[in-house]
């Protein structure tokens, strides 16, 4: 098991908008920086937990933990 740090703008998806999100399962969508991409493609497996990191925020930082449900 890995542990991963999913940053997220708290205006954009916040960690409130996982809990709320049907099943409180949602997709990480819309990553444009490659090597973080290719990690979610090829690296994080069901299972890994994640820290849920608010960046842009007062203040910034770790909100919440959360676990990979799928892989890919």
């Amino acid at each position: 098991m890995n542990y991963w740090l999913f940053k997220s703008e708290p205006e954009t998806f916040s960690i409130d908008d996982l809990k709320n999100s049907p099943g409180k399962i949602s997709s990480w969508e819309g990553v444009r920086n490659y090597q973080a991409r290719n990690f979610l493609r090829d690296e994080i497996r069901k299972g890994d937990q994640v820290l849920f990191y608010h960046s842009n925020a007062k203040p910034p930082g770790v909100v919440g933990l959360a676990e990979v449900v799928k892989e890919g």
